[in-house]
């Protein structure tokens, strides 16, 4: 997937249809005297459905379409004949989608599971037709109900990725290699910062025919949860995440408050994401000799007491295998 064909967030305009009308229609028949009222029910207007897809894995296909209308309902006809209820419109969309009211902001529900459908707009109620209101004193009633008009709305459909690792770091960490290095996926890689402007995900092939899928968010830099970068469009993803594996480069200034920054744009933007499992790779290890490497390891182990932690190397394969079985059994545990 080209990261111009990746959407996770559309808006779009809903309309469902128009119940049909009941019929008037009274029985006329050459050997029935006074047949009397036989008109029938309006059939009911479409409804608009949203339906998981597991094919699916971005909203692209709503990029250009955005005004969606479904069927109106049929009218009633003689002998009591119900009218055609109006066309479904299905909408399809990736497991792990939202759907907000646009104009409240409020969650309407989620799509996490395939081929699970959900009715946002229900189409409107079919009339009745006159035969719903003869009686004794009134046996040739020659008027039906009109159908009930549909319901109108604008919703926000959002992506947040289903991934069970989530790779959290500052730009030009090298989240984007290890992807690479530990999937088959070809993330853009190059030696700037924003490198990656769209999550990429892929599949981590492990021992005995194990995996699991991790999920490259782009970088998040001091300030995300307020808007600043990249990361704040794309920390939503983060929540579906079971894991959060955290990349800070060996060469960094300050290890332990690269974390705590990390740690605390998470914590402001939603601090549920502090109760998900954590673990911290230090990147670009190939940097260190054993030495220095040592030095490190006692000033880490006197910071990250309760977080575990490990020295790898995406270009070197240094500690690649350590990490993928670490994270085997977090999922797993």
């Amino acid at each position: 997937m080209t990261e111009g064909n990746f959407v996770d967030y559309v808006k779009i305009h809903l309309t469902s249809g128009k119940g049909g009308q009941g019929s008037t229609h009274l029985r006329r028949e050459k050997y029935v005297a006074k047949g009397g009222p036989d008109g029938g029910d309006g059939g009911r207007g479409g409804h608009i459905i949203i339906r998981g897809n597991a094919n699916l894995w971005t909203l692209v296909h709503y990029r250009f379409q955005r005004h969606f209308k479904a069927g109106h309902g049929g009218h009633g006809g003689k002998q009591t004949s119900t009218g055609a209820n109006g066309e479904d419109i299905i909408l399809e969309v990736p497991l792990g989608t939202v759907v907000r009211d646009t104009e409240t902001n409020a969650i309407l529900f989620e799509i996490t599971e395939e081929g699970e459908e959900k009715i946002v707009l229900k189409g409107g109620k079919g009339g009745l037709g006159n035969s719903h209101f003869k009686s004794s004193t009134n046996q040739t009633p020659r008027y039906a109900q009109s159908g009930l008009p549909g319901e109108e709305k604008r919703v926000t459909l959002e992506l947040k990725v289903l991934a069970d690792v989530g790779l959290v770091g500052f730009p030009n960490a090298g989240k984007s290699t290890l992807l690479s290095v530990v999937t088959s996926a070809k993330p853009k890689i190059a030696d700037y910062e924003f490198t990656t402007l769209k999550p990429n995900l892929g599949i981590v092939k492990n021992r005995d025919f194990q995996s699991f899928v991790m999920a490259d968010i782009p970088g998040i830099i001091e300030g995300a949860a307020e808007g600043k970068g990249l990361g704040h469009y794309f920390l939503r993803h983060i929540e579906r995440n079971a894991t959060l594996l955290f990349l800070i480069p060996a060469d960094s200034k300050d290890i332990s408050k690269e974390y705590e920054i990390l740690l605390d744009e998470l914590r402001r933007y939603n601090p549920e994401l502090l109760d998900k499992q954590r673990l911290v790779a230090i990147s670009k290890s190939d940097l260190l000799d054993e030495e220095l490497m040592e030095m490190m390891r006692t000033e880490l182990d006197r910071d990250f007491k309760e977080v575990p932690y490990l020295f790898i190397s995406s270009v070197a394969q240094l500690g690649i295998q350590e990490l993928k079985d670490r994270l085997w059994v977090m999922l797993n545990s």
